[in-house]
């Protein structure tokens, strides 16, 4: 039938975004079940998904929307928010984001599409972009070892106190000092991971620290009031006592400053947020942490290191930590698996753009327009609570209110939790007009004040601001790499440079089981660079920030909708945050009931290696229940463990359907038995994409999951990161959700403790999630739940011909995902599943998740945005690399002379003089067809990760070194 002849509401629903988002069209579909041997859609879930756990009747969200409705309707909420001019400050400041930067990495599919550099060889332009950040922040706060970064400057400080605990040599000392100047989001960060693992706390002036018998202390530099002071002889003191000194620093005003490291800080963490990225109303922004060398071992989060490939060429990779929560699991540094790469990338090339003279430009301006403010305001009689400061001035006032009246008048928020006084933080995008409003704020009209004159007396008379010992002499950013690209042109060449050794999802499928790399449609990511979601404060009065608070209502019951839990907290800003923020409601619940006692975590043996890291983190002990050959849990083992530990069992932290990839028939039983025993189930939220429309967490019978909207609900993993992790919890659990020191977050108790800095952690990225609900509706989001359970049977349908798929479910079904079994032919030919790995990318694929959770196997999720054409290139490439599998094992090529050995191979390899290999250059490079049409090359040979561990080199080498 031709589109003439359709009538108009059929019209209008060949617009509609489902079909856009679900790769397969009508006829792919059919052709995919034909091979399925599925009649239908339906059919294949009814022979999938246990009937029992099935939802009675479809999500309520309503109809899909189109792209033009959804953007205009969010566009609308969104002016409901207030942009005044921001002088909160206390971490978080306005800023200009490079265009070139906005334009070619925040909005660039390119950066924010690629996934977490497990797969480092094609992975090495956003490796150097962090290894960029890691030089930065070491040249900054003065110390020898830089993370790739952390999520924010609350849990970086959280982090920073764990460091201490496990490095201090006070092993006797339970108690960690926190300055009274650190920021009040911070503090109640750290309170909150600290009641966690029973160590106490203590708040004071800065100066009483020695009087305590500490295993470490947090100082903030500047402190939240803008006041600077010399830590030195402090830090010096407490660490005769043994005792680990941690600085929370402003990375502006490092700029000017002797930086902490100088100063003798063991750590040194902050937020890179003013480095071009939006405040976004409190995330997603990259926290940096630096540490002494001698702590390599126990620093949290990832950390970028130089290391080699085969040809003996520089190459970048994650280095010791690169998996440690699935290593180490509960014995692991941290239960953080997702760092804020987008987000670090973006402060670093605002470094590399800016250089050190151009930040030093910028820092300076700001500083001279604090000095000049502070000057006009003495001038005019008001006191000052500091005689230092950076960017930040607390005024003395007695008209308090008077003078809050006018800023809002004029549109300007300044701080005001300080008794008797109000705070006042300028930044890079503060104008000679604003100081003219502010001292209107303060002083009234008429106050006769000149910013000209006030600017040559501070010249005349010099700045005291700064003490002189306190400011910095050390230079900075002195790399080649941040003295290079400060034209837009160099800049974009050098952005795109990186960008095309990487591979991404606008390139080729991403085939990663449990990490769900599907479309982030383009609608989706419009708002995220709205100023009216940007240039919010996430401490701005309520009332300015409605936008913000209607779409956190209306995405908030979606989810309630979604996962038949009552209410959500969107305060956790990772997965793995929201593992933590669950149990500690889980924790919190049965102290509320005199249950304080119950303190066993079961986990099956099966989970993510971040379910028994974040157990120990809020001081559960895990017992291990075993699973069946099929990979179910085995149920007579949870059984008789949970009897065993019946006194004491706190919980169990289970993923459905299982990391195994099949439905387990026995979950409602699972949640029985423990619920039984008087546990709590948290079910791990990582497989929604197996669930969403089917079944439901709370139908099932769970009490508290987190929910990876950066797999099922469409935030990009950003090269790996940002994440963001809301939990939804059954109504008893409610009262126990995150709160907040500044900003009050209704139903939940202020003396339960935040979880991260902002209250509603990354705001800034919920509209893409809102959107992608919006734009799928109930209807959608069920089809594409059972399109990602087609595309995951049609992948394994067509690979068990050739590979051993290792778990399967009822009538031989797998989930969202199979895993493929390497071992059989590793044992017959030698090819392990890291040959495979790494010649899928000479075939123009990113690997599948390697030996999780099963050593020695490949993990396959396609999703449901993947077409049958690309999921057939993937499937041949597998096929085709089985028959390369197979000349190794007849013995026509040997065990080392192959492609798959020598995977991947780069342009230098097939441009080599000679070659000696027993195959050709073009089996090397172009094994089949498919990949001529679309080449991509690796930059780099496969990585020697044992060197680059032994001679471990986390900070940017020289440039020689690459030629």
């Amino acid at each position: 039938m031709s589109d003439t002849n359709l009538s108009l509401s059929q019209l209008e629903q060949k617009q509609d975004f489902v079909r856009r988002h679900i790769g397969p069209g009508q006829e792919e579909t059919a052709a995919i079940l034909d091979v399925v041997g599925a009649t239908s859609l339906e059919d294949l879930i009814e022979q999938t998904v246990p009937a029992a756990i099935r939802l009675p009747k479809p999500l309520n969200l309503g109809e899909s929307q189109t792209e033009a409705d959804a953007l205009a309707a969010l566009k609308a909420v969104a002016s409901k928010n207030k942009i005044f001019r921001s002088h909160i400050g206390m971490g978080y400041h306005d800023t200009l984001t490079p265009n070139v930067i906005l334009r070619n990495v925040l909005e660039n599919p390119g950066w924010y599409t690629a996934y977490t550099p497990y797969q480092p060889e094609i992975a090495q332009g956003r490796l150097q972009a962090l290894l960029n950040f890691q030089q930065m922040t070491l040249d900054l706060t003065g110390l020898q070892l830089a993370s790739a970064s952390l999520l924010d400057e609350g849990t970086a400080a959280a982090e920073a106190m764990a460091l201490a605990k496990r490095v201090s040599k006070n092993k006797k000392a339970n108690l960690f000092f926190i300055a009274d100047d650190v920021h009040p989001q911070t503090i109640d960060v750290v309170k909150t991971r600290a009641e966690m693992f029973g160590f106490d706390i203590i708040v004071a002036p800065a100066a009483d620290a020695p009087n305590h018998d500490v295993f470490g202390a947090l100082l903030q530099y500047p402190g939240t009031s803008g006041a600077i002071s010399d830590l030195e002889s402090l830090i010096a003191t407490l660490q005769a006592n043994k005792a680990v000194v941690s600085v929370a620093a402003d990375i502006m005003s490092l700029v000017l400053l002797k930086s902490p490291g100088e100063m003798g800080a063991d750590a040194v963490l902050g937020s890179a947020q003013r480095f071009g990225v939006p405040m976004g109303y409190g995330g997603p922004h990259a926290a940096f942490f630096a540490t002494r060398d001698e702590h390599k071992r126990s620093l949290p989060g990832r950390i970028i290191g130089v290391s080699q490939d085969t040809r003996g060429k520089p190459a970048l990779r994650m280095a010791l930590q690169t998996r440690e929560q699935h290593i180490r699991r509960d014995k692991a540094n941290s239960n953080i698996c997702t760092a804020q790469v987008l987000l670090a990338n973006m402060a670093s090339f605002y470094a590399v753009y800016h250089g050190p003279k151009g930040l030093k430009t910028i820092a300076s301006r700001i500083h001279r327009f604090a000095d000049i403010l502070a000057a006009g305001l003495q001038a005019k009689g008001l006191e000052l609570v500091n005689d230092t400061w950076f960017d930040t001035i607390t005024v003395k006032v007695s008209n308090k209110d008077e003078i809050v009246a006018r800023a809002l008048a004029a549109e300007r928020n300044l701080r005001t939790d300080l008794d008797g006084a109000l705070g006042v933080s300028l930044d890079e995008t503060t104008k000679r007009e604003d100081i003219a409003s502010l001292f209107g704020v303060f002083l009234g009209a008429g106050h006769g004040l000149d910013i000209g004159v006030l600017d040559a007396q501070i010249t005349a008379a010099g700045s005291n601001s700064i003490p002189a010992n306190l400011l910095r002499t050390s230079d900075i950013l002195t790399h080649e790499v941040f003295n290079k690209y400060h034209s837009e042109t160099e800049m974009l060449r050098y952005i795109k440079s990186l960008e095309d050794k990487d591979l991404a999802l606008n390139h080729s499928m991403i085939s990663l089981g449990s990490c769900t790399m599907k479309l982030n449609a383009t609608a989706e990511m419009i708002p995220v660079t709205w100023p009216e979601f940007g240039k919010l404060h996430p401490f701005a009065p309520l009332d300015q920030a409605q936008g913000y608070q209607e779409m956190f209502k209306e995405l908030g019951d979606a989810l309630v909708e979604i996962t038949g839990y009552d209410n959500i907290s969107m305060q956790p800003n990772s997965g793995a945050q929201g593992e933590y923020a669950g149990l500690i409601a889980i924790r919190r619940y049965h102290e509320s009931r005199g249950d304080g006692h119950r303190n066993i975590c079961l986990i099956p043996s099966s989970a993510h290696g971040t379910n028994p890291a974040s157990a120990q983190m809020i001081g559960y002990k895990i017992v291990v229940v075993d699973c069946d050959k099929s990979g179910n849990v085995d149920l007579a083992d949870l059984r008789a463990k949970a009897e065993e530990s019946a006194d004491n069992l706190a919980c169990i932290m289970v993923t459905y359907p299982s990391t195994h990839g099949v439905y387990e028939e026995t979950i409602r039983e699972i949640c029985d038995i423990v619920h039984q025993h008087g546990g709590q189930v948290y079910l791990d939220g990582a497989n929604m994409n197996a669930q969403v429309g089917l079944t439901s967490p709370g139908f099932i019978g769970s009490d508290v999951s987190h929910l990876n909207l950066h797999k099922t609900f469409c935030i990009p993993h950003g090269g790996g990161g940002p994440g963001m992790g809301p939990i939804g919890v059954k109504s008893h659990l409610a009262p126990f959700l995150p709160s907040h020191p500044i900003v009050e977050i209704s139903g939940t108790q202020p003396t339960n403790g935040a979880v991260s800095a902002a209250p509603w952690g990354s705001a800034s990225i919920l509209p893409i999630s809102y959107m992608y609900i919006k734009l799928m509706g109930g209807e959608g989001l069920a089809k594409a739940t059972s399109m990602a359970i087609l595309n995951a049977n049609y992948v394994a349908k067509r690979l068990s011909g050739h590979y051993p798929v290792l778990y399967k479910g009822r009538n031989d079904r797998v989930a969202h995902e199979c895993i493929i079994d390497m071992r059989p032919l590793k044992e017959a030919s030698g090819v392990t599943e890291m040959d495979v790995a790494k010649r899928l990318n000479d075939y123009g694929f990113h690997a599948p998740t390697m030996s999780f959770p099963v050593a020695g196997t490949l993990m396959i999720e396609p999703t449901e945005s993947e077409a049958k054409a690309e999921l057939d290139r993937f499937c041949d490439a597998m096929i085709s690399i089985r028959e390369e599998i197979a000349k190794v094992e007849s013995g026509e090529w040997n065990d080392t002379d192959n492609p798959l050995h020598n995977a991947p191979h780069t342009l230098a390899d097939i441009c080599d003089d000679e070659w000696n290999r027993a195959y050709s250059r073009t089996e090397a490079a172009y094994p089949v067809d498919a990949v001529r049409r679309n080449k991509f090359w690796p930059s780099v040979n496969r990585i020697d990760d044992v060197f680059g561990d032994r001679n471990l080199v986390c900070s940017c080498p020289a440039t020689d070194t690459y030629r």
